[in-house]
């Protein structure tokens, strides 16, 4: 059978970012895939323990997708530091003969954030809002690459492999359905140490905060990496409780215009216009008594070149957490501008055909232990003795929509009963999305925007 084919029936989506359909992905004809295996994200550690303990999978995973798909070069870009996860990757090469390639990084974040990782390992620029494929790249990371060697066998996505961390008694990385609650999650980690906790879904700098009520309705998706949880009022929480009004008055009080944010900016380091700096000066003089509840930024300020940039961001949070000596938020900040640029139908309009990274760069990356300790989650770094615990569960909630582009259509009535792998929701015809299929046997029911299976 095509292999575009089998990664498409299977569901396959990016595991560990926005959930971008692997299978559109794949139809491109890049020069060189690369396997992001340098796990953004501090305290994750779902890749690292995949590389140790799949290994000959991922190695052979990589083999048939450049084979089938005539890609001529595979590499798998990690850390230096993952001394045990390159002898896994190095015996497995030896073992099956292997072309794939291991390209080691420094430990710096974040050394896998895609167009970052695009760099380290061909020297080549990503242009500002282009994606890996500008430069004859396609980027995947390493649970991506599992996913897709389980749809050659006959395997859909229906199991997720997560880290779940921080204040819990067994921190661990878990092999759950997807649909699979964060209580059951968090139980299987051993609890919590604490009543007062909060939780992140993904890492502790691109993550999603929430309350602990939040967090006991929410469920694993195809593209959930992390669950950690944190100290209630701690250094995570305290930014995310921080008002948009709040945050402004600060940076018109108190950003002294060091460029900090700007210096050490992943995506301004690689030659991109991105200047928060100066995006922070701009934004607070708008006189706030002329903003809505809808728009909290004047219009003719998205006209503004600089605020525009904004549309560039990566969101990596590198500004607020270790640039800024005065604690503000630029991250937030660019997030907001881009919602407003999108909501005013606002493109980012592209200059020049060049981009060369900064000089400078090597001696600005930022430690990934440093940067742990600055988001306030220093405590959890060293713990590497995750354990590995597979367990499967009584009842599942399946969004519809777990990735980039169009939510899948049910294909089942409601009440039914359904197998484990069975087909439930479809992408619709010449739409970008993904398949859905039960990743538990029970009844399903339609609940919304989601399918509800309860095992009988």
């Amino acid at each position: 059978m095509d292999l575009i084919k089998q990664i498409f029936d299977s569901g396959v989506v990016g595991c560990g970012g926005a959930g971008f359909p692997t299978h559109v992905k794949l139809k491109a004809s890049p020069e060189i895939l690369i396997i992001n295996g340098a796990e953004c994200e501090p305290l994750l550690r779902t890749d690292r323990y995949l590389m140790i303990h799949e290994a000959e999978k991922l190695v052979s995973g990589v083999d048939l997708i450049c084979r089938e798909l005539s890609i001529p070069e595979g590499r798998i870009a990690l850390k230096k530091t993952y001394t045990k996860e390159i002898e896994a990757l190095t015996a497995a090469i030896e073992k099956l003969h292997s072309k794939v390639q291991l390209h080691l990084m420094d430990s710096f974040y974040p050394a896998g954030d895609e167009q970052v990782v695009v760099y380290e390992v061909t020297g080549k620029v990503v242009p500002p809002a282009g994606i890996p494929l500008d430069v004859g790249a396609i980027v995947d990371n390493v649970a991506t690459i599992i996913a897709v060697a389980d749809a050659v066998s006959g395997i859909p996505f229906t199991e997720k492999y997560l880290t779940v961390t921080g204040e819990v008694r067994e921190p661990s990385v878990l092999k759950v359905p997807v649909g699979t609650s964060f209580a059951q999650c968090i139980e299987m980690a051993g609890g919590t140490t604490s009543d007062k906790v909060m939780v992140v879904s993904g890492g502790p700098m691109m993550g999603a905060p929430m309350s602990w009520e939040a967090a006991m309705n929410a469920s694993v998706t195809k593209t959930t990496s992390g669950i950690l949880v944190l100290p209630e009022d701690g250094a995570i929480d305290r930014r995310r409780k921080t008002q948009l009004n709040h945050m402004l008055n600060r940076a018109k009080a108190a950003c002294i215009q060091c460029t900090f944010c700007t210096q050490l900016c992943p995506r301004h380091m690689l030659g991109h216009p991105l200047q928060p700096h100066r995006i922070m000066r701009k934004m607070p003089h708008q006189d706030n008594n002329e903003t809505t509840k809808d728009h909290w930024i004047l219009p003719e300020l998205l006209e503004d070149k600089d605020i525009r940039q904004a549309a560039i961001c990566s969101e990596c949070g590198v500004c607020e957490v270790y640039a800024c000596p005065m604690g503000l938020q630029p991250r937030v900040v660019n997030s907001l501008i881009k919602g407003e640029l999108a909501q005013a139908g606002i493109r980012y309009s592209r200059e020049g055909d060049t981009w060369e990274a900064d000089a400078n760069r090597p001696y600005r990356k930022v430690p990934t232990k440093r940067i742990a300790a600055r988001a306030g989650v220093g405590a959890y770094y060293h713990i590497d003795g995750h354990t590995y615990k597979e367990e499967t569960a009584s009842k599942v909630v399946l969004p519809l929509k777990m990735n980039i582009g169009v939510p899948a259509e049910p294909v089942i009535s409601d009440g039914a009963h359904v197998e484990k792998g069975q087909l439930i929701a479809a992408c619709p015809e010449g739409k970008l999305g993904a398949n859905l299929h039960a990743s538990i046997s029970g009844t399903a029911h339609l609940t919304g925007n989601a399918i509800t299976i309860t095992e009988v």
